[in-house]
């Protein structure tokens, strides 16, 4: 097979594929060296042909695949497809609608947790899957015979997997549910990159409002410095850094060459300058403008015991149902269904309530009762 290398091919490709109800969809792509993911290769596939993009060729316009991606009346299969959507997004300002993440099927229909492709193609087809060239770089050219059909490989297994996956949702009466996983999927405010929201991603525990504002301010500076540069984040400063900084605020170069992760020499530079910056917009914000500072409340001795409880009753929802647990509920769902009355969690929303929800809430408030019985353990009201 030969990759697409014009507009002209790419156009007639993507107008036959767009007359099929599904097209299967993978990209290969590099991020380790870069801020934003350098799209090199897309798959894709009908049930009748599969075609291989050279996303680098010289002169082409990939404005035939974002007119694929937009199409309402071409489901678009993907396997744990948010990276391949983000590029998307990022590329073309668009998010591929409608789609289906097999991943997201797979667990719903008790596959596991993050099944990888090719345990989820084995498991499905009985294929087993070349996994000697994935760590391609897919930028070199040219790409070789055997790279472009170890890329064609990922869409047309996976239109198998999709088939397969598809038919047991309808006939478990479980369609419905992975629609509903797909609205994150395909939410814009998932891809949104926005330097005044990139502290929220960061995992320091900041206890002041004025620790809080500089970790703002500093963490918006990094993501615009690392988006302008397109290197990433953690080439500007790693997250460490800006936790010590967040809790330190230094607004002198003196007292930022005091941090110990700061290296020699550093405050001097005008990345230093920056920081600096960025320190004092922070102390110069007006606490009420701040969001609140979420404190980590422990659970009381009663509430612990509940969320154990919680968890034996979340594993056998998951045996009965075939469902992973992981897709049910997480544990912060489950520590915030004990410690208070019926909070906004996903897992008492939608098909997860019905499933597993509303017996959470039964066992917490005394309804429902765990025993065993022939070494299983089952539910029965009080």
């Amino acid at each position: 097979m030969d990759m697409i290398t014009t507009t002209d091919s790419l156009a007639a490709a993507c107008e036959r594929l767009s007359r099929h109800p599904f097209v299967t969809v993978d990209t290969e792509f590099l991020r380790e060296s870069t801020f934003w993911p350098k799209l090199c290769v897309v798959q894709l596939a009908s049930t009748e042909e599969a075609v291989v993009v050279d996303a680098i060729a010289e002169g082409i316009d990939l404005a035939p695949l974002f007119d694929l991606m937009a199409n309402e009346q071409v489901l678009k299969v993907f396997h744990a497809g948010r990276q391949d959507i983000e590029i998307v997004w990022h590329l073309a300002g668009i998010i591929p609608h409608p789609v289906f993440d097999t991943q997201v099927a797979a667990m719903v229909l008790g596959h596991g947790d993050s099944i990888s492709y090719d345990q989820l193609v084995q498991r499905l087809t009985g294929a087993v899957l070349d996994k000697s060239l994935r760590f391609t770089d897919w930028s070199r050219r040219p790409l070789s015979a055997a790279q472009i059909t170890y890329a064609e490989a990922d869409v047309t297994h996976l239109r198998d997997v999709y088939r397969k996956l598809d038919a047991d949702l309808a006939k478990r009466g479980r369609s419905e549910w992975v629609t509903e996983e797909m609205a994150v999927l395909t939410s814009p405010d998932t891809y949104r990159q926005e330097p005044e929201r990139a502290w929220e991603r960061l995992r320091s525990r900041v206890r002041k409002p004025k620790d809080l504002a500089v970790l703002m301010e500093v963490a918006a500076w990094r993501e615009r410095e690392a988006q302008s540069r397109d290197i990433p984040r953690s080439r500007i400063l790693k997250d460490e850094v800006l936790g010590e900084i967040a809790a330190q605020h230094p607004t002198t170069p003196e007292r930022l060459a005091g941090l110990r992760s700061i290296p020699k020499g550093f405050e001097r530079s005008r990345t230093g300058e920056q920081i600096l910056e960025a320190v004092r917009a922070g102390l110069e914000r007006d606490p009420k403008t701040l969001p609140m500072i979420e404190r980590e409340r422990p659970l009381s001795n009663g509430a612990s015991a509940t969320v154990e409880l919680l968890k034996v009753l979340l594993r056998m929802t998951s045996e009965q149902h075939g469902v992973a647990a992981k897709v049910i509920a997480t544990v912060d769902d489950l520590e915030r269904i004990a410690a208070d009355h019926e909070p906004e969690v996903p897992a008492l929303a939608g098909w997860r309530r019905e499933l597993f929800g509303e017996k959470a809430l039964a066992l917490k408030e005394g309804r429902l009762a765990l025993a065993m019985q022939r070494g299983r353990v089952i539910a029965l009201d009080r």
